[in-house]
């Protein structure tokens, strides 16, 4: 649901108190609704959740979104793209106020070729995504849409934020009229 990696926003926040006189890491906020990367474009930053929620989606060639997952602090944005010398490959949206560690695209560079402690950190988050990627594939066929709507009604209800019909169709990959139909169970 709400994916956060506390250990790497604890590693970024100790690189950025050194380097903090210096431009290679800087806070950067975002407001609500605003896009932090576009699907397609080349980041010009990696960028490291602080504080507030995002959204990690895909748009289709026919205009609809599939949100991939909600991400919040310590969450790490566009290091694949980085690595792999391609555009994006989804877009991020703030989905509250949101408050990054942005990172030049060279110092990271120079990170992951002298710094062991970030190219573990980014092991452990590739395996995680792997990981979380097979639960939720095996989950949506074990369970109704109605079990991970409560899931998500609950994350709504516990980071007091409002997710619009939309996104709420968007991660769970139905239409709102669908949704519609399962929150009336769900009542």
């Amino acid at each position: 649901m709400l994916r956060t990696n506390q250990i790497f926003l604890n590693y970024i926040e100790n690189l950025y108190e050194k380097k903090k006189s210096r431009e290679e890491i800087v806070i950067r906020s975002f407001s609500k609704g605003e896009r932090m990367l576009m699907q397609d474009e080349k980041p010009s930053k990696i960028m490291l959740v602080k504080q507030g929620i995002t959204k990690c989606f895909f748009t289709e060639e026919n205009g609809k979104e599939y949100i991939v997952e909600f991400l919040g602090k310590g969450e790490i944005i566009g290091e694949i793209e980085l690595i792999r010398n391609i555009p994006c490959l989804c877009s991020i949206e703030a989905v509250t106020e949101v408050a990054v560690y942005a990172v030049t695209v060279s110092y990271f560079q120079s990170l992951i070729k002298n710094d062991l402690a970030l190219n573990n950190l980014l092991l452990d988050v590739f395996a995680e995504r792997i990981i979380n990627t097979s639960r939720r594939a095996s989950y949506q066929q074990l369970y109704a849409v109605e079990h991970t709507l409560a899931q998500l009604l609950e994350l709504q209800a516990e980071q007091n934020i409002e997710i619009s019909k939309e996104d709420m169709a968007a991660y769970l990959g139905i239409t709102v009229r669908s949704l519609n139909r399962s929150l009336k169970k769900l009542k």
